[in-house]
């Protein structure tokens, strides 16, 4: 296989330009370039030697820098070496200063600041931490968004994720014959949502969760009969229903996908409210 090196320059952390090599190399199948992560590039000597790193190892650059002096010199050095250099957010900047009508500070970092929006962060993933599987009942009308669903329908990592962009999120099982909390069907604040899923599927992951607990030889248990759980998905879906609660569909969707139709049923949600 040909190996395609690939440079990510960055004066911050570098997860911003990571994150865009990632959403562009998923749309070509067979490729897996080698990777030169260049995060925290502040300073002349710091670009020397990613410079030399390029002409060692030649592909197409991607960065994300903010700093004048440093860019030309990138740029230039890519010139020399014959490679593309390409400044990944230069068209969304100059698009956003045009209609803002205002010039970029020209600080790296800035996203990264320990400013109200990180601590709003923090304050989430430990909200979801807190209330997850059904713990902290009582504190479920402080949440901005509650999960319900029956076992392995996405509900933790799905709050984390939320909890990621500042959303306080909780999740409660959702188990026939179980009542549910009565803070759940008392609050008035919160967005609920049911996440559901594929019951054939649905077996199958619990199936894998039971071999990673006890090994191959686990018995066969209601957990993952196929009719139980045809049941148990019947069960959440009706309980949705009567409450009035939207449900998504998590068979075929990421969490990153589950989370984008979170977040619009909640802004629908707020504008009600």
């Amino acid at each position: 296989m040909t190996t395609h090196h690939l440079h990510l320059v960055s004066d911050a952390t570098g997860e911003t330009i990571h994150s865009v090599a990632r959403a562009c190399l998923v749309q070509f199948e067979g490729v897996e370039p080698l990777e030169h992560v260049w995060s925290l590039i502040r300073t002349p000597g710091q670009m020397q030697k990613v410079a030399a790193a390029i002409e060692a190892n030649p592909g197409p650059v991607l960065f994300t820098l903010v700093n004048d002096k440093l860019r030309s010199s990138l740029i230039e050095a890519c010139r020399r070496i014959g490679v593309p250099c390409i400044p990944v957010l230069d068209p969304v900047i100059h698009v956003l200063a045009a209609t803002f009508g205002v010039e970029m500070s020209g600080r790296p970092g800035l996203q990264h600041m320990l400013d109200a929006e990180y601590f709003s962060r923090i304050d989430a993933m430990n909200f979801a931490l807190s209330h997850d599987d059904g713990q902290g009942a009582m504190g479920l009308n402080e949440a901005d968004v509650v999960l319900v669903g029956v076992s392995r329908t996405s509900k933790t990592p799905t709050c984390l994720y939320l909890a990621n962009r500042g959303i306080k999120a909780a999740n409660i099982p959702v188990v026939p014959g179980c009542p549910m909390p009565e803070a759940l069907l008392a609050a008035d604040q919160p967005l609920i949502v049911g996440l559901t899923k594929d019951p054939a599927r649905l077996v199958q992951v619990r199936r894998n969760r039971l071999r990673l607990i006890s090994g191959p030889e686990h018995r066969a248990t209601d957990y993952v009969d196929p009719e139980t759980v045809r049941e148990e998905v019947a069960f959440a879906r009706r309980l949705c229903a009567k409450h009035g609660w939207p449900v998504i569909d998590v068979t075929k969707r990421s969490i990153e996908e589950t989370a984008a139709s979170i977040l619009t049923h909640l802004s629908e949600h707020q504008e009600q409210r």
